[in-house]
């Protein structure tokens, strides 16, 4: 696999990389439903097409020339010293193989001014956060500010940046 920055003519392999993951991740938590009620709002191709030219935005998936096996989209805040990542999945079958780090590395490369990175992850997704602090993150106090399953507000990983 390689990271490269997505397209328009990626937006339905990203969409059902996303619908996939999602739905193999949260079935559990919020029933299949509701993740497909999700999905289609946050996922679908108007949505995805608006991150594409999003300003201080990067949106990038990892192709292995056959198909997009995961994709991240992140945006800097703050004048860019912070980057938020919003979005980092790899299809359940691809776990574990390096490509979520190897995504993480290039969001963490498009933003060189950033001193830190910052996300919002759902208090049931161990395997998210056993991720994350593998990759130098670690929990802040803050409240995130969407609401997980539990109806509590997810947490929020901050790691620092060389920048």
């Amino acid at each position: 696999m390689f990271v490269r920055t997505a397209g328009e003519r990626d937006l339905d392999a990203i969409r059902a990389v996303l619908v996939e993951t999602w739905h193999a991740t949260y079935d559990a938590i919020y029933g299949a439903a509701k993740v497909t009620e999700i999905t289609d709002e946050w996922h679908s191709i108007a949505s995805l097409r608006a991150r594409l030219i999003k300003p201080n935005s990067d949106f990038l998936v990892a192709d292995d020339g056959k198909r997009i096996g995961g994709v991240a989209f992140a945006e800097s805040i703050d004048g860019g010293k912070t980057v938020v990542l919003k979005q980092l999945y790899v299809l359940p079958g691809l776990q574990g193989r390096g490509i979520g780090g190897m995504l993480l590395d290039e969001i963490i490369e498009s933003f060189p001014e950033a001193r830190a990175i910052r996300l919002e992850v759902e208090e049931q997704n161990r395997r998210a956060i056993a991720f994350y602090e593998a990759n130098g993150f670690v929990r802040s106090g803050d409240a995130g500010e969407h609401t997980g399953a539990s109806g509590e507000p997810t947490l929020v990983y901050r790691r620092p940046l060389a920048g």
